[in-house]
């Protein structure tokens, strides 16, 4: 190991086999810590990406109770379809329905607008 620190790389390698190069205790110390460091990244990203979808989960989760509560106080309970394709829609959705139904008068222009 300490080799290719003086000498060029192939060199080294004609020199040393890669079998024993890869028997050195310095050499897995070296591989241990670049496995415990991606490790360590993996698991920081994986807990950023499930903090982010979680929270995201939650604004969708409450945008379609804000949503349907509107809905239900100007059209009266809704059909378990329309509900259905209500509690799918992404937040943009939901934010644009929650003004679209502003003008909605009957349950037929809900439909009309969540199949546009």
């Amino acid at each position: 190991m300490l080799a290719g620190l003086r000498f060029d790389k192939n060199l080294v390698r004609r020199l040393l086999r890669e079998e024993v190069m890869e028997e050195s205790v310095t050499y897995q110390d070296i591989i241990q810590k670049g496995v415990q460091k991606g490790i360590q990244q993996g698991i920081q990203q994986g807990l950023q990406q499930g903090l982010q979808q979680g929270l995201d989960r939650g604004k969708q989760q409450e945008a379609v109770l804000i949503v349907m509560r509107q809905l239900t106080l100007r059209l009266g309970l809704l059909e378990p379809g329309l509900q259905q394709q209500i509690e799918g829609l992404s937040i943009t959705r939901l934010e644009e329905l929650s003004e679209a139904l502003l003008d909605f008068e009957t349950a037929t222009d809900l439909a009309v607008w969540l199949d546009h």
